[in-house]
Order: C-alpha cells, then sequence, then structure tokens
C-alpha cells in the first residue's frame, strides 16, 4: 500500500476508482492484518467519497447544458460559471 498516493484529492476519477478496486480485492483476499484492514477500510471510504463527489460535478456539469424551446440544446455553460 505504500506505492498508493497520499493525495486524494488530487486522483481522477479513473485512479481514485482503480485504488478503490485494488483496496475492496485486498479487504476481501483476507490475507490482510487487523489494522492494516482499518486502515484500507478508512482510506476506500475517502476514495469513496472522492468518486462520488467526481461523479456529482459531473451530473451537474450535464445539467448545466441549455435546452432550447424545442428541447434540444442550444449550448452549454461551464459548471463553475454559476446560475
Amino acid at each position: 500500500m505504500d506505492e498508493a498516493p497520499q493525495d486524494i484529492s488530487a486522483l481522477t476519477y479513473e485512479q481514485a476508482l482503480k485504488a478503490l478496486e485494488d483496496v475492496v480485492r485486498r479487504l476481501e483476499s483476507g490475507e490482510v492484518a487487523l489494522d492494516e484492514s482499518i486502515s484500507l477500510y478508512e482510506r476506500g471510504e475517502k476514495l469513496r467519497a472522492h468518486c462520488q463527489a467526481r461523479l456529482d460535478a459531473a451530473q451537474a456539469r450535464i445539467e448545466k447544458i441549455v435546452a432550447g424551446p424545442d428541447g434540444a440544446p442550444q449550448g452549454k455553460r461551464p459548471f463553475d460559471e454559476g446560475a
């Protein structure tokens, strides 16, 4: 686990998801000591939260697509542009 970057906020969604899958795989193996299992579980929860935040941000960006009167997309606004 030493090769895993500690700054989860710097990970892309794909990197965080892969790291989360690795955590789950290690925990499911049953070959991890109790203390390490607890640390892995804590990291996994942080990775899960990071992935969820990335998904929520992507959903918000999708919802910012501006629809015209006929319902067809007319354009889009950046997510961080505001309402």
